[in-house]
């Protein structure tokens, strides 16, 4: 008997170091957002130029080029009649001002799975890409990209808050 719980034992204690033998590597849960988005083309955007003075069409220095974010309503990425006021202003600044790229960024707020937000945030991007285009700026200015619930502009647990963080961002980025 006594052999048979040597033998339980010493089996036991075998399994249990091979399964302790190697800690797999830690991985991040979620991804980093990327600095750098890829053109229809494959072609990678600059960095975002902040605070920068911006040329005009006519080569005079155009004061702070200044795009104005959006908001959207919960779980939606229709854009609301404020949302396209400001994008005809948004329009108006980048059609007079030919050298400028922007990236548009998509956000959510922190309810849902990263999965869903990031899906979401895309389509919010690609409306606001879609209304700009429609207002007469061309296509391979303006490029998108989703970061979900990943890049909040406040953390709190109430509407006020999750109101904030549905929006699109207007980055500019020089060519």
């Amino acid at each position: 008997m006594k052999k048979y719980i040597l033998i339980l034992v010493s089996l036991f204690l075998f399994t249990y170091l091979i399964g302790c033998g190697k800690k797999p590597a830690l991985k991040p849960a979620v991804e980093p957002p990327k600095t750098e988005t890829e053109t229809k083309t494959g072609e990678t955007t600059p960095e975002p130029v902040q605070d920068e003075d911006v040329m005009s069409e006519s080569g005079d220095l155009d004061t702070k080029v200044d795009l104005k974010r959006i908001h959207f309503e919960f779980d939606k990425y229709r854009l609301t009649d404020e949302a396209k006021e400001i994008l005809a202003e948004n329009a108006r600044v980048l059609r007079n001002n030919s050298k400028v790229r922007i990236t548009i960024e998509g956000h959510c707020d922190e309810r849902g799975t990263v999965e869903y937000n990031l899906a979401l945030g895309e389509r919010r991007a690609q409306a606001a890409r879609s209304y700009l285009i429609e207002l007469g700026v061309p296509e391979s200015r303006i490029s998108i990209i989703s970061y979900g619930k990943e890049r909040p502009l406040e953390y709190g647990q109430n509407e006020s808050t999750w109101a904030k963080n549905r929006r699109d961002e207007f980055v500019i980025v020089m060519q």
